[in-house]
């Protein structure tokens, strides 16, 4: 361990080093033409002469002025010129000094006291130091080694004391100031090698991190002069291309500036553009900036910005899109009249030069929604076609993602425009048919709502001035003729329904399934199966029985898949050998061809195997997904004994047609006297009512008559008529309310084979959208109140029928 003397035993001149540290064994050459290191010397010498022994100095760092508390003894070896002329000295370093108090001397030089520092280094070293001055040797040998200084290297593996190899450090460039006087305050050999050696390992992990910078900063300097070199290689050769092929140098594709210029943009489209080529001719080739503005220029020039269809007066023939309508769709009048009307009102605005008012042009937003299979998707392609315009179709059916309308911001890696730019660039034309399919499976999570975005797109008021996120320019779309479909209203969010023009695809009739069977749907599955069409006729018998005893739907799709059916067991009949073409399908062929029927009608049946052949079950109207359909109700009366009084509902109801039972039940227990219904005890008597398919959902007010027809039945034993059907909301006091969807009811029970119908009388209005042949077939009925509906509805009692109550006395 170190230890001082007690007291000072030594007498020096100061020579202070600024921002420099000497350890001992240290020799430095010192420029003696600063005043204080020359006064430093020079009174050494004076000291000597009276002394033995060379002279001798006090080196002490000086660090903004401010002395270290330990020196360093040094002998001034040699007095002389140094390398560039100047006076100098050799100094070297010997050992350490406590500096004690200032004291008198000669010369000008500053006199201190101090006390030399002893050191002492157990011998043999222990292993732990051994291990250390190895270390020390190892990382010193290290580094010299990468700095080429083999020589040194061998003297620093001579040195074995300890104090000594830890001093050897100060030779070291790489230690601050700051570091140098730690290790000369540092009196413990052993712990002053342990901070060198800490030291030198901090450089060496340094250095290695700067190294390897230095080899990736290299790499991707070659890389960046390589790919300089390819490309300016790459230009040299499609220069001589250019030459060969007798092209103008200005007639490169990469020239953005010259495409924008030369390409028929709006005003402020070009404006934007040319400013993104400034940008462009500013960034490197290897900025990735440069690869987002080509994409978006190529997306730009690529817009059709003033590419429309003709609108001369010359271009519409009215009659003729309407014929064009009449030959691809049978049925469907409220579409084709709607086209037919938007068509001749563009016609007369070309006429009289109205082409575009308050800067916006006469385009339209109509969504047709119906029950599937009803022809809305191919009914796009057909007005495209009778308006002579391009035709796009967007789906929109699971479509979460607001970007998907409105596009990505260009900051975004992998950006594009939405789905509506997209579709216009596809049309090549400004003024397409764009078909929006399914807007109402458009869904809506953390990344946005679709259907919020939808909002300026198809708003007339405000949809000449769209912006596309990635576009980031105004795109007119006032002239596009828009169609959304759509199967259920009610899924449409309401500001965006407000936005379109409803119209109603409500079904086909029988009669319409048939022409269309016989024009679209035959042709269509006749060649799908490889027949000719003189090879397999169907009779209209047998068109008519498949499209109402084979299938029961709104549209024409499962009539079509039959219709395939047909056709496939026909054409494996032929191979097989089994039958001989041409043949002729009558009705009388279908169930040997592709079975029974799946949906007779309950006019058909059995009286006895009917649904309403026994009291309490009665006949509604419904409206689904699908279009309208046919709903039973049953009601039945628990066992005095053994049931227990209160309203049973099943079949999956939903809060409003549970209410419309308590109302129906409530009805007849307050005018069951009025009526000659035996309900003096049903308080007591537990009543069930029923809605068969139960696995169905079903909700609405408009079961209540059908409900309290049900009930009625049941009390009074009175069957209800099999071929009645019935539809409308009861109040407390028995009125007959209205309810929607009249024309999708009507149509469900003409294809069920119904004959009389009961409606509200305030839903007359709505027979007449209901097709004519429709009505020729049915007995409608128009009520106020409820006990006009149970003088219809139910059957004259049968002799010797009893109540399901017994009147009380």
């Amino acid at each position: 361990m170190a230890a001082e003397s007690p007291a000072f035993t030594l007498t020096l001149p100061v020579l202070p080093l600024d921002d420099e540290v000497v350890l001992p064994g240290m020799v430095v050459p010192l420029d003696l033409s600063d005043a204080e290191v020359r006064a430093a010397v020079e009174a050494a010498q004076a000291a000597a002469r009276s002394e033995p022994g060379k002279p001798k100095v006090l080196l002490v760092p000086r660090v903004d002025g401010t002395y270290a508390k330990t020196g360093v003894l040094g002998t001034v070896e040699q007095v002389g010129r140094l390398a560039d002329g100047d006076p100098g000295a050799l100094v070297r370093g010997r050992s350490r000094v406590r500096i004690g108090a200032g004291t008198t001397g000669p010369g000008a030089a500053l006199w201190v006291e101090g006390a030399e520092v002893e050191e002492s280094v157990p011998d043999p070293l222990p292993g732990q130091v051994a291990e250390l001055v190895k270390e020390y040797k190892a990382l010193a040998t290290s580094w010299l080694r990468k700095r080429g200084a083999w020589q040194v290297v061998d003297r620093v593996q001579a040195i074995d004391d300890v104090s000594a190899l830890a001093d050897n450090s100060g030779y070291s460039p790489f230690l601050s100031t700051e570091q140098k006087v730690e290790l000369l305050e540092t009196a413990d050999p052993v712990a002053r090698l342990r901070l060198a050696t800490q030291q030198l390992r901090d450089h060496l992990a340094e250095q290695e991190v700067a190294e390897t910078i230095a080899k990736d900063v290299q790499e991707g300097v070659d890389k960046q002069q390589r790919e300089f070199l390819l490309r300016r290689q790459l230009e040299a050769v499609r220069k001589e291309l250019r030459e060969l092929n007798g092209e103008k140098e200005g007639e490169e594709s990469d020239d953005y500036r010259a495409r924008v210029e030369a390409a028929d943009l709006p005003e402020k489209v070009r404006e934007a553009a040319l400013k993104e080529v400034d940008k462009l001719e500013r960034a490197s080739d290897q900025s990735p900036e440069g690869s987002w503005i080509r994409t978006w220029l190529d997306t730009v020039l690529e817009m059709p910005w003033n590419e429309r269809t003709d609108d001369s007066a010359s271009a519409y023939d009215i009659r003729g899109a309407r014929d064009v309508l009449d030959a691809e769709h049978a049925g469907l009048e409220d579409v084709k009249e709607r086209i037919t009307e938007y068509l001749a009102v563009r016609k007369r605005r070309a006429d009289r030069g109205l082409g575009v008012v308050g800067g916006r042009r006469g385009g339209a937003v109509l969504a047709l929604v119906g029950p599937p299979g009803v022809g809305k998707t191919s009914l796009g392609e057909s007005v495209a076609h009778a308006m002579g315009r391009k035709f796009v179709r967007v789906a929109l059916g699971g479509v979460r993602d607001e970007a998907e309308i409105r596009g990505h911001r260009r900051t975004y890696v992998g950006a594009l425009p939405g789905r509506i730019v997209r579709a216009i660039k596809e049309a090549g034309s400004m003024n397409p048919v764009v078909l929006l399919d399914e807007i109402d499976k458009v869904g809506s999570d953390f990344r946005g709502d679709p259907a919020a975005a939808l909002l300026e797109v198809l708003d007339p008021a405000q949809n000449h001035t769209f912006r596309d996120h990635y576009l980031e320019v105004e795109l007119d779309l006032s002239d596009v003729v828009f169609l959304a479909t759509a199967n259920v209203l009610e899924a449409i969010p309401e500001a965006l329904a407000d936005r379109m023009e409803i119209v109603r695809l409500d079904g086909y009739t029988e009669d319409e399934k048939v022409v269309i069977a016989r024009d679209h749907l035959l042709p269509r599955q006749l060649e799908r199966a490889g027949l000719d069409r003189d090879e397999v006729i169907l009779e209209e018998g047998a068109l008519r029985k498949l499209a109402g005893e084979y299938t029961r739907e709104a549209g024409v799709r499962t009539l079509e898949r039959s219709i395939a059916r047909l056709l496939r067991k026909v054409a494996a009949q032929h191979e097989l050998g089994e039958r001989e073409l041409p043949f002729t399908v009558t009705d009388g062929d279908l169930r040997d061809l592709i079975g029974r029927p799946h949906h007779v009608p309950e006019s058909a049946q059995d009286p006895a195997e009917r649904r309403t052949a026994v009291p309490g079950v009665a006949t509604g109207l419904a409206v689904t997904g699908a279009g309208g359909d046919v709903l039973y109700v049953e009601a039945s009366l628990a066992d005095p004994e053994t049931g227990a009084a209160g309203l049973t509902l099943t079949g999956q109801l939903g809060d409003v047609m549970k209410e419309s039972a308590q109302i129906a039940l409530s009805f007849l227990r307050s005018h069951g006297a009025e009526l000659e219904l035996p309900v003096a005890d049903l308080k007591d008597r537990g009543v069930h009512i029923h809605f068969p398919a139960g696995a169905v959902p079903k909700d609405g007010p408009s079961a209540g008559i059908t409900m309290t027809t049900a009930l009625a039945s049941l009390l009074s034993g009175r069957l209800v008529r099999t071929d009645v059907a019935m539809t409308g909301e009861v109040s407390l006091t028995g009125r007959v309310l209205p309810i929607g969807g009249v024309k999708q009811k009507l149509l469900a029970a003409h294809r069920a084979g119904v004959t009389t119908v009961i409606i509200p009388k305030r839903n007359e209005p709505d027979l007449d959208d209901v097709p004519a042949e429709v009505l020729d077939k049915l007995d409608v009925h128009t009520v106020t109140d409820v006990r006009q509906v149970l003088e219809l509805a139910l059957a004259p009692a049968a002799n010797g029928a009893e109540p399901a109550v017994p009147v009380a006395a």
